[in-house]
C-alpha cells in the first residue's frame, strides 16, 4: 500500500491493516501529518498540530502491536481533537483569544480515554469561540466540497479535517448541534450521544444542561468505534451516568425490519426548509421503508419551538459560566457572543423558569413518541451549508429571530442523535439525514444510520477540494 493511499481508508479498514501489521501507526501517522502540512491552509482546520507528541504516541503504539499488545480498533488511529477539550501540555484555546496562552495541565477525560485506547492525538481543531457563537477568532474554517462555503459551528474544524481526510475521526461537542451540523455540511457520519453517556470532564463548558462530547467520522461504523472508545462513567463529572456501555459496532446489523420509524412532520415540512433538503429527508424515509422498517409521519408540534428555547437556555448558562470575563473583558469578546453573553445576563429568572418549563413539555412530548417509534427522523439542517460570513452583527429584529433548528429536540430531551450524509443538493453540497432516539439508546440510532448508509453511495463520496 502507498504511504498517500492510507489517510483515504475509514477507521474500520484501518484497524484490521494496523492489527495485520500491513501498515504501521508509524507510517499512519506520518501520512496524516504530510496531508496536514499540505492542505490545512486550505480548510484552516487545525489550529495546533501536535506532530512531536503524535509521532511519539505512535512509535509507543508501534511497539506495543508488536509486542502482542493490541488494545483494540482505535489502537494507532490518528484523531483529531476539538480545540473545546483539554489536551495536557498542548495548548487549547476554545476558540477564544482569551485563551490563547492556556495548556492544560491534564487531559480531558474523554481525550484521556481515547489515548487508553490506543489512539494518536494529531491536534485540536478550529471552533468558534467558546464553542456558543458565531465568531471565529482564529481565522474562517473552510469546505472541502466548496472552499466558499461554512462546515457548520462550533467544531467545524473537527468536520473539514475529518471530510479533507486530515484524521481519520475526530472528536466534536454538540450544544445545540455542533456535532450534527458539521456532520450534515460536511458530508459526514456525527452523533450526539445521550447526555452523559460521555464525560464532560476536562471540556470547556457552554451550556451545563446539554454539552455533550461525540465522534464526527466518515462513516457510521467509523462513529460508534470512536464512540464505544470515549463512553462510559465518570465519577469527576458529576453528571455522568453509570449505565453500562455496549459494543455498538456489534449494533450494526445492517437489519431494520423490526424497526418503527417516525418521520417529524413539523420539521420536515416546514416552509423554512429548502426544497431539495425535504425531498432528500422523504426519499431516505422511502429507503428506510423499502429495507423493512415501518415509517410514518408523527406530529410533534412543539419541536418548532426548539431553536427558541435552546438559544434562551444557552446564553443564560453561558453568561453564568463566563460572568466575571462579561464583567472585564467583554471588548474581547467577538460581536455575536456579546451579544449573547449580555442578553443571557440580563435575562429575567422567571424567562430562563419558562424556559425549562417549556423544555420539559417538549421533552415529555419527544419522548413520548419514542414510545411508538424506535427513531425518528427529520433533516438535520433546514439547509445544505451556508456561505461563509464571520460574525454577522445584529442589527435588526429580524437578525435576532431564532428559527426553528432542527437539531434542538433531542438536546433538550438529553436524547442521542445522528447525522449521516442522505445526498446532494444541485450545488454538489451535502443533505444531512438526522436520526434521533431514546436515551442512551445509541445502539439504534446507529443501527439504522448504519443500515442506510449501507444501502446508498453518499458515504463514498470525495469532496473536491480534499
Amino acid at each position: 500500500m502507498e504511504k498517500q493511499d492510507i489517510p483515504f481508508l475509514s477507521v474500520a479498514e484501518l484497524s484490521e491493516f494496523i492489527f495485520q501489521k500491513v501498515v504501521s501507526p508509524v507510517e499512519v501517522t506520518e501520512s496524516y501529518l504530510d496531508r496536514i502540512d499540505s492542505l490545512n491552509f486550505k480548510f484552516n482546520s487545525y489550529l495546533t498540530v501536535c506532530r512531536k507528541e503524535a509521532l511519539q504516541s505512535a512509535r509507543e503504539a508501534e511497539r506495543a502491536i508488536l509486542q502482542g499488545n493490541y488494545l483494540g480498533a482505535m489502537h494507532g488511529i490518528p484523531v483529531a481533537v476539538k480545540d473545546q477539550l483539554w489536551t495536557k501540555g498542548i495548548r487549547t484555546t476554545i476558540g477564544s483569544r482569551l485563551m490563547a496562552d492556556f495548556y492544560p495541565e491534564e487531559d480531558a477525560t474523554a481525550v484521556a480515554n481515547l489515548k487508553t485506547a490506543g489512539a494518536i492525538i494529531l491536534g485540536k481543531t478550529n471552533l468558534t469561540e467558546f464553542a456558543i457563537g458565531g465568531s471565529q477568532r482564529f481565522g474562517l474554517n473552510r469546505n472541502p466540497w466548496d472552499l466558499d462555503m461554512f462546515t457548520g459551528g462550533s467544531s467545524g474544524g473537527s468536520g473539514s479535517a475529518t471530510a479533507a481526510f486530515l484524521c481519520a475521526t475526530s472528536l466534536g461537542e454538540d450544544t445545540g448541534g455542533s456535532i450534527r451540523r458539521p456532520a450534515a455540511w460536511c458530508g459526514l457520519a456525527g452523533i450526539r450521544p445521550s447526555w452523559g453517556r460521555v464525560s464532560r470532564y476536562g471540556v470547556m463548558p457552554g451550556s451545563w444542561s446539554m454539552d455533550q462530547v461525540g465522534p464526527i467520522s466518515r462513516t457510521v461504523e467509523d462513529a460508534a468505534i470512536t464512540l464505544g472508545a470515549i463512553a462510559g462513567y465518570d465519577p469527576k463529572d458529576s453528571y455522568s451516568w453509570d449505565v453500562p456501555v455496549p459494543d455498538y459496532r456489534a449494533a450494526l446489523s445492517g437489519d431494520i425490519k423490526d424497526i418503527r420509524i417516525g418521520a417529524i412532520t413539523e420539521l420536515i415540512h416546514s416552509e423554512i426548509v429548502d426544497p431539495e433538503v425535504r425531498d432528500a429527508v422523504v426519499h431516505a424515509g422511502t429507503v428506510l421503508g423499502e429495507m423493512g422498517a415501518t415509517v410514518e409521519e408523527v406530529s410533534l408540534p412543539l419541536t418548532v419551538h426548539g431553536g427558541t428555547i435552546t438559544g434562551a437556555l444557552i446564553n443564560v448558562e453561558s453568561a453564568m459560566t463566563y460572568s466575571d470575563w462579561i464583567r472585564e473583558r467583554l471588548d474581547e469578546f467577538g460581536h455575536s457572543n456579546k451579544i449573547g453573553l449580555l442578553t443571557g445576563s440580563i435575562l429575567p429568572a422567571q424567562a430562563y423558569y419558562k424556559v425549562q418549563k417549556l423544555r420539559e413539555l417538549m421533552r415529555r412530548q419527544v419522548q413520548k413518541a419514542l414510545e411508538t417509534y424506535d427513531v425518528l427522523i427529520l433533516p438535520t439542517s433546514k439547509s445544505c451549508a451556508p456561505r461563509l460570513a464571520d460574525d454577522q452583527p445584529v442589527t435588526s429584529k429580524e437578525t435576532a429571530t431564532v428559527p426553528p433548528v432542527m437539531t434542538r429536540p433531542f438536546n433538550l430531551a438529553n436524547a442521542p442523535a445522528l447525522s449521516v450524509n442522505c445526498g446532494f443538493n444541485s450545488q454538489g453540497l451535502p443533505i444531512g439525514l438526522q436520526i434521533g432516539g431514546r436515551p442512551f439508546d445509541e445502539e439504534t440510532v446507529l443501527r439504522v444510520g448504519h443500515a442506510y448508509e449501507q444501502n446508498t453511495p453518499w458515504h463514498k463520496m470525495r469532496p473536491p477540494n480534499a
